[in-house]
């Protein structure tokens, strides 16, 4: 390890690491406006400049790699002049704006200047001015501001991998710009929003909207998929102001997707705020107490066959759990918590996780993935995977149809073709691809959840298990087989089998069951598909939801729940991880925490569930399963004979066609989302509430 001093203060630290990472490593502080820790290193705003000895002039800390014997010193009136200069140079023509900017009081350039400025400009010229960009619905720009640190173009280039900005001109004429001045259509751009040291990116949705100390801040989960991001939520009252990313190394880093980030206007849209029931034929506001009477008689009257119920993709761990309680000591069996036609198995969790862990995917040394699209499905995974691609070495094969333009994964890619009989060819090992993952140590196989929504999904499943096991990619130091999920509550789910018992029916079964009028009652807690519409008078839908979608609007009884930013709950991600929701906001109007709603019924219908409170309620769920004991992990998940056995027959493996910035009811009705898509070029249907919505119109 290389031994230096900083400040008269010796240090040893890892080999490979730059002169501005040691002085970290010391607790010593160098201003920086370029570097950026997750980015490559630019070391153009020379704002890090340090004394070295034996080196004639200033050196840029960020770039120079720390080495033995070095003698560094970062507080010399020769760096204290270079970087009074420095600012000096960056502050000739940024605008006085600071009272109307919305990065004041987080920002980067107010703070260093303050710390290491001279106090007082030389310049006496006319400052340059730097006309606007419009770079879409995310972004909003002041480029006056720009000074040219790149971050943003390093980001999308490097992390995001879609080169839409860059920097064109030189010297007094440079500036920053989208390519062709179009929008900036990435995914992820919002981030970028958060890389600016400087005010010239901000958010356009948040432009003008608040101060950030005006903001109570509250540390929360995200559920617009299945990773289970870390995020915090900026609230005033019980408004939402923004949604920002918490930092979680093995998760998401310190990025988020931008459904994730700007999603959350849905949240004021069609929200359901009293319950409702059917009377003439007309939806009528009631009391909660006439609703869970109505809902209690209707479910008492029933036989446990004919009744059914189906949990949806925002549902978290705490209403699965009562919800599959309250149904088994009725005697219904017909539950799911899976999409119509997904055939996940739940009998061994390895069967449905991410086995790997995201931040383990840096460790692999091959890559299959198996239909869907990780871009888009799992925006932060397909992130470490891009990540492991830039570092080489590392040759990922696709099995599905082929991208449309702009969907690809943003990494180079081997289509190995659209049928399952690719993994037949690939266990013999006779193609390039085959023989490299074959010689890997630790490869990885990312199975997308949607190519398993198909009459063979079951075998499909079994199929990979099988390929797995044969390559030896499952053994005690690594497990690489994965199921990437898509939605937030589907691992909860699987954990607290909330999936048809013995006969019972799955998610298809029971649409189709309900739409034939074979049912009488159908319990939709946060469920909304499209086949929900065609459901017949003859059968009672119950919606227990927080959105006014497609469930509620064919309900016969509405039971108004909360929403993710508003009750406390436990979701787990892909890879298992036990994570904890926490409250910003309360429920709107008369609407409740969905786990108390249930224990309402029950106490209507007379039936004891084994819990009274939320402590009681975590408690159970850790006896059943014992992941449930331990937060915030990665487990080694036991290994079983999931899926079905049986001879697969060839059959096209499925992508992913859902519109990215609509997956889900609150995504659906938010009016970003609708200009997100519109810009992306995804073209949500006209009457998306979320489009309605953006056009100002009440829905």
């Amino acid at each position: 390890m290389p031994r230096l001093s900083i400040n008269n203060r010796e240090i040893d630290v890892p080999e490979g690491m730059t002169v501005l990472q040691a002085a970290k490593l010391a607790g010593v502080e160098i201003p920086v406006f370029c570097y950026h820790e997750k980015l490559a290193i630019a070391g153009n705003c020379r704002m890090c400049l340090v004394n070295v000895e034996g080196n004639p002039k200033p050196v840029a800390s960020c770039a120079m790699p720390a080495s033995n014997g070095m003698v560094i010193t970062t507080q010399s009136s020769d760096v204290k002049k270079a970087q009074e200069g420095v600012m000096e140079f960056l502050l000739i023509n940024h605008p006085l704006d600071c009272p109307v900017c919305d990065q004041a009081g987080e920002c980067d350039l107010q703070d260093i200047a303050v710390s290491y400025g001279r106090g007082v400009s030389r310049y006496d010229e006319e400052k340059r001015a730097v006309s606007a960009k419009d770079m879409g619905p995310v972004i909003k720009t002041q480029m006056t501001r720009c000074i040219h640190c790149t971050r943003c173009v390093r980001f999308l280039s490097d992390v995001a991998g879609v080169p839409q900005m860059g920097l064109i001109g030189r010297g007094e004429s440079a500036e920053i710009v989208s390519y062709l001045d179009q929008a900036v259509t990435s995914e992820l751009s919002g981030n970028v929003v958060d890389l600016c040291p400087v005010g010239a990116l901000t958010s356009k949705p948040y432009a003008f909207r608040g101060r950030p100390w005006e903001l109570k801040h509250t540390q929360t989960i995200d559920v617009m998929d299945g990773v289970g991001s870390n995020i915090r939520v900026d609230t005033k009252g019980q408004k939402i102001f923004r949604v920002l990313p918490a930092l979680h190394e093995e998760i998401n880093g310190e990025w988020i997707s931008d459904k994730t980030r700007l999603a959350f206007d849905g949240l004021s849209c069609q929200r359901l705020d009293q319950p409702y029931m059917r009377i003439n034929d007309i939806m009528t506001p009631v009391s909660w107490e006439a609703a869970l009477a109505q809902t209690a008689k209707a479910l008492s009257a029933a036989s446990a066959p004919r009744i059914a119920a189906i949990g949806g993709d925002l549902v978290e761990v705490e209403s699965f759990y009562a919800l599959r309680h309250l149904l088994d000591m009725m005697g219904v069996s017909n539950r799911d918590c899976r999409a119509p036609g997904e055939q996940q198995d739940s009998r061994y969790r390895a069967g449905y996780v991410f086995n790997t862990g995201i931040k383990r995917i840096m460790e692999a040394d091959a890559c299959l993935i198996i239909g869907g699209n990780p871009r888009f499905e799992a925006s932060m995974v397909n992130s470490h995977v891009r990540q492991r691609a830039l570092q080489g070495d590392f040759p990922v094969g696709y099995i599905g149809p082929a991208f449309a333009e702009g969907r690809d994964l943003t990494y180079d890619v081997q289509h190995l073709g659209d049928n399952s009989a690719v993994l037949d060819m690939l266990q013999e090992g006779n193609t390039r691809f085959a023989k490299a993952l074959k010689r890997a140590k630790k490869p990885l196989v990312i199975l997308s959840a949607s190519a398993l929504v198909c009459a063979e999904g079951a075998k499909l499943l079994a199929k990979v298990r099988q390929f797995c096991e044969s390559l030896k990619m499952v053994h005690d130091d690594w497990n690489g087989f994965n199921v990437l999920q898509n939605a937030a509550g589907r691992v909860g789910g699987l954990d607290m089998q909330f999936v048809p018992d013995g006969t019972g029916l799955s998610t298809d079964g029971i649409l189709k069951a309900a739409v034939a009028g074979d049912l009488d009652i159908l319990y939709l807690l946060n469920a909304d598909y499209p086949e929900i519409k065609d459901i017949p008078p003859s059968v009672t839908v119950i919606y227990q939801g927080h959105h006014g979608d497609i469930g509620a609007s064919r309900a016969d009884i509405i039971l108004p729940g909360a929403a993710y930013t508003e009750k406390n709950g436990t979701y787990v991600n892909v890879e298992g991880r036990i994570q904890h929701a926490l409250r910003a906001i309360d429920p709107p109007g008369m609407a409740r925490v969905d786990w108390e709603i249930i224990k309402g019924l029950s106490q209507e219908m007379s039936v004891l569930l084994p819990f009274e409170t939320v402590t009681q309620l975590r408690e159970g769920m850790a006896l059943e399963n014992h992941h449930y004991q331990y937060f915030d992990m990665v487990h080694v998940n036991d290994w079983g004979q999931f899926g079905r056995k049986g001879k697969m027959a060839d059959m096209p493996i499925n992508g992913w066609t859902d519109n990215f910035y609509m997956t889900n009811v609150i995504a659906r009705n938010s009016g970003m989302m609708a200009k997100c898509a519109r810009a992306g070029g995804w073209f949500p249907d006209e009457d998306t509430p979320g489009i309605m919505a953006m056009k100002g119109v009440a829905t």
